[in-house]
């Protein structure tokens, strides 16, 4: 498994509530690549409940959501948008996990839609959630010069 870079990380302004290292209220989610997978690690707290002790539904798609953008950024190495998004929640959550898996990939495309499919595991391995999203993602030179996209690369590339 090799660690991503964020390729955004010091950026004036960059504020992701997913990523961003330096948002006070965000996820703090960091990526890894696993073959044709993106994976990410993220520790639930109390603040992200819906019901007791229950992590919230909102979060866990955003959980989703994110890796399946830093699946375009990396396997695309470009950015893109959620077009659509079907979520389904298989078992609850608690915000007392140690540590839950969230793992995406790509699995088809067509012209500039690209689909993906996401789930969370809880630190049992017992997936949780799955997600299926599409992302509309954009030409590389449009990633750059609109959101600053130079590139997303694993620290042994650096």
């Amino acid at each position: 498994m090799k660690k991503i870079v964020n390729p955004w990380k010091g950026l004036d302004g960059y504020m992701c509530f997913g990523c961003s290292p330096d948002n006070p209220s965000g996820l703090h989610m960091e990526f890894f690549e696993d073959g044709e997978d993106i994976v990410a690690f993220w520790e639930p707290g109390k603040y992200y409940q819906g019901w007791l002790r229950t992590l919230h539904g909102g979060i866990q798609a955003t959980l989703m959501d994110e890796l399946a953008g830093w699946v375009v950024l990396r396997k695309l190495q470009t950015s893109g948008v959620t077009s659509r998004m079907e979520v389904k929640f298989m078992k609850s959550i608690s915000t007392d996990e140690p540590r839950l898996m969230i793992r995406g990939r790509m699995t088809d495309r067509k012209r500039n839609a690209i689909f993906i499919e996401t789930e969370i595991y809880d630190s049992a391995g017992t997936p949780c959630s799955r997600a299926n999203l599409v992302y509309f993602v954009s030409p590389q030179e449009r990633a750059m010069e609109e959101f600053g996209f130079k590139g997303c690369k694993t620290e042994d590339e650096c």
